[in-house]
């Protein structure tokens, strides 16, 4: 089997926003959740579902999958690479936008219905040393969860180190699957769970269309200018500030240490100055 890297945006849309094959999304939101019994998620019904053409064609800042359960709560499960500046406020205005669309004007506001959402960071963001966390609106002094329609979950990949028989819970054995995917070839033995199977299933490349693996590959090409862009901007920047610290006693070695950049590169900067 080849497996995809669930964290591109075909494989992670394919794979969690597919119409057909939704024990998938249930069995990762109940992980998640950590929700038993009868709090569980039976059903759902994915709000933007994947489709080659329309993910192919678009260049979307926000990668997620939108569902709705029978009880109409939402969820908003978002893979976000990178760190970018104000991804706590993003995330707060977009939970909280999605929130305040449920209703129409004059309609009352017994009917809205809770967001849950649910980020995959490939980067650290909090400082707690868990890789999930959740983050509720709460009493500061009695915590008591009077506000429970909006609710914040982060999974960060990073921050997740198991191999694969460490792997105790169900969340364990999901995060190793969207983190460690393309790096296997066959699907682990304790990956028991139906919706976990499928997914690894969805991931496997070998079943997928010309067209999924067209999109695949062109999304793949999309996320290494991204990188390559960003990298030239923050040499740009290196590189200014190495030219205004040229003017200061500092030594190449301090300079090449605060900026990133090679000593190497500072001696040429000091030659072009002279």
């Amino acid at each position: 089997m080849q497996f995809a890297d669930v964290k591109n945006d075909i494989a992670f849309r394919k794979i969690f926003g597919n119409g057909a094959k939704t024990e998938i999304l249930i069995s990762f939101l109940n992980a998640v959740l950590k929700l038993e019994g009868n709090k569980k998620i039976a059903s759902v019904t994915i709000l933007n579902p994947y489709q080659v053409p329309i993910v192919l064609g678009a260049k979307s800042t926000i990668l997620d999958v939108k569902a709705k359960d029978k009880r109409g709560n939402e969820y908003i499960v978002e893979m976000q690479l990178t760190d970018k500046i104000g991804f706590a406020k993003r995330v707060v205005y977009y939970s909280a936008k999605s929130y305040s669309a449920q209703l129409s004007v004059g309609e009352d506001y017994y009917k809205l219905r809770p967001i849950i959402f649910i980020g995959i960071l490939n980067f650290e963001f909090l400082e707690t040393t868990n890789y999930l966390s959740r983050h509720l609106i709460l009493d500061a002094e009695t915590h008591e969860h009077k506000l429970k329609d909006l609710d914040f979950n982060f999974i960060e990949l990073p921050k997740f180190n198991k191999t694969e028989l460490e792997l105790d819970t169900l969340i364990d054995k999901w995060v190793y699957f969207i983190k460690n995917a393309e790096t296997l070839t066959v699907v682990p033995s304790n990956a028991d769970d139906d919706g976990l199977q499928s997914a690894y299933i969805e991931a496997d490349k070998h079943a997928w269309t010309k067209a999924d693996l067209d999109a695949y590959e062109y999304a793949q090409i999309r996320e290494t200018d991204d990188k390559a862009e960003k990298m030239l901007v923050e040499e740009k920047k290196a590189i200014e500030i190495a030219k205004n610290l040229l003017q200061s006693p500092l030594s190449n070695e301090d300079i090449a240490k605060y900026t990133g950049l090679t000593i190497e590169q500072i001696e040429q900067l000091r030659l072009d100055k002279q």
